[in-house]
């Protein structure tokens, strides 16, 4: 019969499937960093919040990054601000400071423990001819991820935030708000306090995401675009979504005369930004056009660091635009509470 230690190489080797990498060598896979934004969770402070960089920089140095070790199931800190191009763990640019953090977690697939464990109580069920209690498996499912996870394999994520005292805002690259949620909290553990809520309006977003669709306009900084997810709020309506498809249909209008409200629209600011506006308040799939990213091309690549300046200064004021806009057309935020 085999040992614990080949039944668990047995186990793990099937998942991945992998012959060519040591079953010791853990695979690090490492999220390429870019400066354009991809998806925006948007908090405001509901007190008025200031940035003194050096003082942030050297309250983040205690939340810096490190590296799982053997027994670490996963690790979050903060890294440098503009990846590998810079020094510090804040970038700012006037009153725009934008930080970053990764995480490490260990992949160790539940099937792994599962057949391991299979093994190991049904080699010691055999031996002794008697069955283990429940509380025995569990130790013995500690026992297994604590073997494992020295040689399991590891990913890395990266997360950035855009604080903005200017418009007293930080909007986090994240389209997962439980994400969302663990950056604000490591940031308020480096700096003491954190003064935010989500952001949130007057009056509902599906609200008015249904008006300009049933009207089949949008206020003047928006263009509507081809996509729409409409939902009902009963139970029994359902959820329909729409894409490439002309929104002024009568097909499209038909579900809003039931009873169904717009609960994500996909929209175009001007002619920077495309993006899906959800009833959340969430903003999601921002994709910069072309030409607006070519804004800077004029530098060249030849000083990597300049032109991630430049981006940044590039992508934060078409951000806070967007943002600004937005509170405008839905109707101006919710009073703090």
């Amino acid at each position: 019969m085999k040992c614990h230690n080949a039944i668990l190489q047995d186990a793990f080797q099937a998942v991945y499937q992998n012959p060519t990498m040591p079953y010791t060598a853990p695979l690090i896979l490492t999220e390429h960093l870019s400066m354009w934004f991809k998806n925006l969770t948007v908090y405001r402070f509901n007190k008025p919040f200031s940035v003194d960089p050096d003082s942030l920089e050297k309250s983040l140095e205690d939340f810096t990054f490190s590296p799982c070790s053997s027994q670490d199931i996963s690790k979050f800190g903060f890294s440098k601000a503009m990846g590998k191009h810079g020094d510090t763990l804040i970038h700012t640019a006037g009153d725009r400071h934008l930080v970053c953090a990764t995480k490490e977690e260990k992949i160790l697939p539940s099937q792994v423990v599962k057949e391991a464990l299979e093994e190991k109580v049904s080699l010691i069920e055999d031996q002794e001819n008697r069955k283990l209690a429940k509380k025995e498996k569990d130790a013995l499912k500690d026992e297994i991820t604590t073997t494992l996870l020295p040689r399991a394999f590891s990913r890395r994520s990266q997360i950035r935030a855009l604080i903005l005292p200017e418009i007293q805002m930080i909007l986090v690259d994240s389209s997962s708000a439980a994400k969302s949620e663990e950056l604000m909290a490591l940031l308020r553990k480096a700096i003491g306090t954190l003064p935010i809520i989500p952001m949130s309006f007057k009056t509902p977003i599906e609200t008015q995401l249904t008006e300009w669709l049933k009207e089949g306009k949008t206020p003047a900084a928006f263009e509507m675009q081809d996509e729409a997810e409409l939902k009902s709020d009963s139970d029994e309506g359902g959820i329909v979504r729409f894409k490439q498809q002309d929104l002024s249909e009568n097909e499209v209008l038909a579900h809003i005369e039931v009873g169904k409200q717009v609960h994500k629209l996909a929209l175009h600011f001007g002619q920077s930004i495309a993006f899906l506006l959800q009833s959340d308040a969430a903003i999601k799939r921002l994709k910069f056009s072309e030409e607006f990213r070519a804004g800077n091309d004029d530098l060249g690549n030849d000083d990597p660091m300049a032109r991630l300046d430049a981006d940044f200064a590039l992508m934060s004021s078409e951000l806070i635009a967007l943002i600004n806009a937005t509170v405008d057309a839905l109707g101006g935020l919710e009073d703090s509470i």
